[in-house]
Order: structure tokens, then C-alpha cells, then sequence
């Protein structure tokens, strides 16, 4: 016995696994051919092929089960002519009785209760016929059917040899149908992607041509005409002004979150302290007006990133701060900390701060915390964040452990490499 050695080694070849036992290379053999295939009739064509050469039987059918659970559709055959067997319902014969009380079967040809087919199988040369159920998961999803030219011999060894090929048969056929099922909706998802894709760069250029020349036309008109307008026709430019600069600023933010998905990015060395300091500068006027003080380190390490994205994600985290932190926000920092696989910044105020419910939809598009009515926005920032983090190989996320006003961090990997081209397929 192997088990009274210290160390036991074993060279696996099939042919050595085939003298030792040759259930088990049956076996073996069987679930090599089904891992590597995911058409379902090629799958079962080969699978039927290779039952018949093992077992040395003549003929074969393989029956599926409908999608109602009603009857067998013949989906492979081999070694005799299939006209007439297309389709079996689960009272008719032998078949039928297989799948109905999800028995194997085995039986002399002149012994068949269908008489008519029982002359046609005699008349093809087969004396025994065999019915194996095909099960996944406690469930008859088809039968497998076998006939010899001459009498067979069979035990329990053999039957449930037979059995156990007919299951892995059955799960092979259960797993190429959710493959199938799985690449159908891939492709619908990736439909659905390239239309919204669609959409959203044709709004993005089609409607910024004329929303600017909305703006521009009202602005001359009021610029020139106003004393001429009374009251309610200054009220009306006023609100047409407001509403083309709102289009535009809309088409900018759609225009700026497809670029942040779609766009190429170009990671390059990047002088970080040198773009803070261009978003300080330019909502200094707002800053000093509202009292509220900044605050960054003193430094910051050059890193590697795309550099408009970087910026964008920046001057969006800042805006939020400022649209969102309320009048009680006195305060707003740029921070940065760094592990080894990723740079971190983030931008803290002492606003109002998230609520736990919007930190978790705060990155989704379009969407804004009802309570920010009367704030104008587009629901599109931090979509924009969650995008180019991404695809700067980091995330972005909001901490919700602070008692008091909000911090929304994104990461940047270290494993970028300057001048490599990052497109939205690579992520």
C-alpha cells in the first residue's frame, strides 16, 4: 500500500490513469472536452462521439429539455437517421419515461411498448437500447439515448459510469447557456453603452453651438435695447441669459465627463503645487468674500497623471466644498498622504458636511442630494472624480466617520509611467 510510505509521488499521464482505472479516465477525458467548450451543439456533438466510442455502442441521441419543461427537442445524433425523433413528449415511450421518473433505462429493442418504433430500430440493426437522464442541479434537463447492434453487458459500475457522464454532460450544457446568456447581455450592455455614448456627444457638441448663440444674441439685445424694454421685457432677458449660461455650463459638465471616460489620457510628470495653487487662485475673490480660510502643505510631491484630469478633479472637489458646505463653512484644505501603491489627496471642510445615504450615491451621474435645491449643479462633479480616478488605476471615496463637515479623497496609482497613453478601454 502507498499509505506506509513517508513520500509518495505519482507521474499523472492519461494512459498510466487508463490502465489503473478506466472509469476514471472516461471520466477524466470527458471533463477535458466539456472545460473548453461553450457552443452548445458542438459541445453535444462531441460529447455524444465520445460516450459512443468509450461505451462501443452504435448510435446515439441527445434530447434537451424545451423551455416549458414539456417535451425533448432532439439536439445531436449520430449513427442513424433522426427523421421523425425530433421531438418527444415526456408521457410518449421510453424516452419520455426516462426523463419523467428521471431513471436510467435499459432494454431490448423487441421489448418496447411503441411497436412501430420498435420495427424501425430493428430494422436499423440495434437490439438494445439504453436512456441515461441528463441532470443538473436535482433537475432533468434532458436525456441522452444509446443503441447497439448487439447485446451489452451491464452492472452497476457501468451504470453509474454512464450516469456520471451524463451529469457532467448536463452541467457542461447548463454552464454554455449562461455563457450564452452572459455574452448576450454583454452585448446588450455594451449597446446600451455606445448609445449613451451616442447621446452624450451629441448634446455635448450639438447643443453648445446653439445654446452659445442663445446667450450671445440675448446679450447684444440686452446690451443694446434694454433702455427701450420695460420692466417685464428686462425680466424676460435677464431669465434667458441665466438659463443659455446654465445650457452652457451643463454642455461643459456632459462635455467633461465623457472626456473623463472616454478621453485619452497622457500621464505625465506633474507639478501638483503649481495647479492648487491655480485653483486657489482662481476662486480667491470668492474665498476672501466669504471668510473662509485655506489651507495646504507647505509641498507636495511632482507625481505622475494626466495633467488636465488631476486639475479637474481638484477644482471639482473645491466646488463641492463650496457650493455644498453651507453657510456655517469657514474652512477648506487640500491635504495629501501616500502609501506604497497609491497617492491620496483630498480636499476637507467644516461645512455641513454627507450624509451617510448621499456618500453612497454622491459619485452616480446626475444625481443631487435634494436638499441642494437653489444650488446650481449639474450632478455631474463627482461622477467626473469617480471617472478619472479610475482611470488613473485609483478610486475615490467619501469618509463618513467625521463628525463634522465632509471629505472626499481620490487615489492615483504610483505604477503610472509618464507618456504611456491610457484609453477607456484599458481600464
Amino acid at each position: 500500500m502507498l499509505l506506509d510510505r513517508r513520500y509518495i509521488s505519482v507521474e499523472l499521464t492519461r494512459s498510466d490513469i487508463e490502465q489503473r482505472n478506466r472509469a476514471l479516465s472516461t471520466v477524466l477525458e470527458m471533463s477535458n472536452y466539456l472545460a473548453g467548450i461553450n457552443d452548445i451543439d458542438l459541445l453535444l456533438d462531441g460529447a455524444l462521439s465520445r460516450v459512443m466510442e468509450a461505451f462501443e455502442y452504435d448510435a446515439g441521441r441527445i434530447y434537451l429539455m424545451d423551455e416549458r419543461g414539456e417535451g425533448l427537442l432532439l439536439a445531436a445524433h449520430r449513427g442513424m437517421e433522426a427523421a421523425g425523433l425530433e421531438k418527444v413528449n415526456l408521457d410518449e415511450g421510453f424516452t419520455g419515461k426516462a426523463a419523467r421518473t428521471r431513471s436510467f433505462l435499459a432494454q431490448y429493442v423487441t421489448d418496447l411498448e411503441d411497436k412501430k418504433r420498435a420495427e424501425r430500430l430493428a430494422a436499423m440493426g440495434f437490439k438494445v437500447i439504453i436512456c441515461v437522464p441528463l441532470v443538473t442541479w436535482d433537475r432533468v434537463d434532458g436525456v441522452m439515448n444509446l443503441a447497439s447492434s448487439r447485446v451489452v453487458s451491464l452492472d452497476h459500475g457501468k451504470i453509474d459510469l454512464l450516469v456520471t457522464v451524463g451529469n457532467q454532460i448536463a452541467v457542461a450544457v447548463h454552464n454554455a447557456r449562461l455563457y450564452k446568456e452572459l455574452q448576450g447581455r454583454l452585448a446588450m450592455l455594451k449597446e446600451k453603452k455606445d448609445m449613451i455614448q451616442f447621446v452624450a456627444y451629441s448634446i455635448s457638441h450639438d447643443l453648445k453651438s446653439p445654446a452659445t448663440g442663445l446667450y450671445g444674441l440675448t446679450k447684444r439685445l440686452w446690451e443694446k435695447n434694454a433702455g427701450q424694454l420695460d420692466d417685464k421685457g428686462r425680466e424676460c432677458c435677464e431669465l434667458i441669459l441665466k438659463t443659455a449660461d446654465y445650457m452652457l455650463q451643463l454642455v461643459e459638465r456632459l462635455n467633461s465627463y465623457v472626456s473623463a471616460k472616454e478621453g485619452t489620457l497622457r500621464p505625465e510628470l506633474v507639478n501638483v503645487l503649481e495647479i492648487i495653487d491655480s485653483v486657489k487662485g482662481g476662486i480667491e475673490h470668492e474665498i476672501t468674500k466669504r471668510g473662509i480660510r485655506w489651507l495646504q502643505p507647505e509641498s507636495f510631491p511632482r507625481i505622475v497623471a494626466d495633467r488636465i484630469s488631476f486639475a479637474r478633479v481638484i477644482r471639482n472637489l473645491v466646488d463641492n466644498a463650496l457650493k455644498y458646505g453651507g453657510p456655517s463653512l469657514s474652512e477648506i484644505a487640500v491635504e495629501y498622504c501616500e502609501n506604497d501603491d497609491f497617492h491620496i489627496f483630498s480636499v476637507t471642510d467644516d461645512g455641513a458636511g454627507i450624509s451617510l445615504e448621499l456618500a453612497e450615491k454622491i459619485f452616480e451621474p446626475f444625481h443631487r442630494d435634494p436638499s441642494s435645491r437653489g444650488v446650481a449643479g449639474s450632478g455631474l462633479g463627482m461622477a467626473i472624480v469617480k471617472e478619472i480616478a479610475e482611470r488613473h488605476g485609483g478610486k475615490a471615496w467619501v469618509d463618513t466617520s467625521r463628525p463634522k463637515g465632509a471629505r472626499i479623497s481620490m487615489s492615483i496609482s504610483k505604477t503610472l509611467v509618464a507618456d504611456q497613453v491610457i484609453n477607456s478601454n484599458n481600464r
